[in-house]
């Protein structure tokens, strides 16, 4: 019996799609639910699955384009016992040795959940190559999401197969390597059933094999600019490379701030001296009590958490039409990586030391460095805090991050005359920057809002006693 693979509907104005990846090649064996291949249409990417198991035969080539409902392969589910007898005889005749080409179970390495929103993760980096021996759990993979990155360890000792080259985007649940265990299981991978071709004869051993490449495009995602085929420049002028999934996440939520935002930003600055003069007279005996210095974000921490009590309208959102006012201060911080921004969350400052906001923000920062920060960890902020200053910014207008209604700006200290007791003094200063949602809060309450953390800033004997 065949069944035929056919072309699916994809909208109403789409009469056409293109064959972009076949994931496996004609006569493969395919089991029910394996992805057979990828179709493109001027809008969506969309992955097709075997109905039944048996022998594929494909109808149509890579780059053609076929009409919806279009037979593009058919499936013949009878000849699938006897391609599995035949697998399985040929292994048994190998000129191997019985000890060197015993068959072990075969475990499925794929890609886990990580969360409702996500679909999709990068491989980032594999650790091992592919027909490496690899014990029971060590790191074989890092991957990415537009969020997190992290790590898969082997479930079982044995010979791994990498099915997915690193670099490559796949859809959650995705089959990207194999686990064989059993006395030597790098047997099967040489005892290839089909003859190679020169392309793939060429191709390093790191490489994906070739038999069962990845799709680059996951199922039902718009496709945007850099996935649309594009004429590369051969001179050496430019260099085109995707944008990580991180970079994408960030541009996105960017765009979204400032198109469902009424985002305004008004400027204040603070006088530095009592802070760093406080800092200075403490830092040893905290150092010696706390194993953490004092930093300059703790005090701003709890400035804005002080600000946040003092004018509730800021720690509150817009939903719909509903206003959610937030009764707890969990503040966002942003911290620079070499892949991006990320904004880890320290959880109830108000109930929090100085000692432990400095410990939180260098175990985030340690996370974010090492790409081993979780979901959980950036999620849930009433407020966000950018500093802009660590890198050499005088002055700058922060981005909301929906559905927040407030995020701090702070820059770099300076030397700058200023009028004290109507005398000219050198003061440093540190220009302040509140952007926030002008749906949610007045021009009044904003202003207000900085004045008073400008106020905690010079004032941070008075912070600490939280007045």
């Amino acid at each position: 019996m065949a069944i035929e693979v056919k072309v699916p509907a994809a909208g109403e104005s789409i009469t056409s799609a293109s064959v972009a990846n076949w994931r496996v090649k004609d006569g493969d064996p395919v089991k029910s639910g394996d992805v057979l291949v990828t179709l493109e249409t001027d809008k969506v990417s969309n992955e097709l699955t075997a109905e039944a198991s048996g022998q594929i035969r494909i109808l149509a080539e890579e780059g053609e384009e076929v009409a919806i409902g279009a037979v593009i392969a058919t499936i013949d589910t009878e000849a699938a016992p006897a391609t599995e007898q035949e697998e399985t005889s040929s292994e048994k005749h190998d000129d191997a040795p019985p000890a060197a080409s015993g068959e072990g179970e075969v475990i499925s390495i794929k890609v886990p959940a990580a969360g409702e929103s996500i679909t999709s993760a990068n491989v980032a980096n594999w650790h091992k190559r592919n027909g490496d021996r690899v014990a029971k759990g060590e790191v074989l993979v890092t991957l990415e999401t537009d969020k997190v990155s992290s790590e898969l360890e082997a479930d079982a000792a044995g010979t791994l197969e990498i099915l997915v080259a690193q670099g490559e985007e796949v859809s959650i649940g995705t089959e990207i390597a194999r686990i064989t265990t059993g006395a030597a299981p790098a047997e099967k991978p040489a005892a290839a059933p089909k003859p190679e071709t020169a392309k793939e004869k060429s191709e390093p051993k790191l490489a994906a094999p070739p038999a069962k490449p990845a799709a680059p495009k996951i199922s039902l995602v718009e496709k945007t600019e850099e996935e649309k085929p594009a004429a590369k420049d051969d001179s050496g002028r430019t260099t085109r490379k995707k944008m990580s999934m991180l970079r994408r996440k960030i541009a996105t939520h960017l765009v979204n701030a400032q198109q469902t935002a009424a985002i305004l930003t008004t400027f204040n600055e603070a006088d530095m001296s009592q802070v760093m003069k406080l800092r200075k007279d403490v830092q040893e005996s905290f150092v010696a009590k706390h194993g953490v210095k004092l930093g300059f974000m703790s005090f701003f921490v709890k400035a804005v958490v002080q600000a946040l009590k003092d004018v509730p309208q800021v720690n509150a959102s817009i939903d719909g039409t509903d206003i959610v006012e937030n009764h707890f201060y969990d503040i966002g911080v942003a911290i620079g990586t070499e892949k991006g921004l990320v904004v880890p969350v320290l959880r109830d400052c108000d109930k929090k030391s100085f000692a432990e906001i400095e410990a939180d923000i260098i175990g985030y920062a340690t996370k974010a460095r090492e790409g081993k920060l979780q979901l959980d960890d950036l999620q849930g902020a009433v407020f966000s805090i950018s500093n802009g200053g660590t890198y050499g910014s005088l002055l700058s207008t922060p981005i909301l991050s929906p559905p927040q209604s407030g995020i701090l700006g702070m820059h770099s200290i300076q030397q700058r005359p200023v009028a004290v007791d109507g005398k000219v003094e050198i003061r440093p200063m540190m220009y302040l920057a509140l952007s926030y949602d002008h749906r949610l809060v007045d021009g009044k309450e904003a202003v207000t809002f900085l004045i008073r953390i400008k106020e905690c800033i010079e004032n941070p004997t008075r912070l600490m006693l939280e007045m």
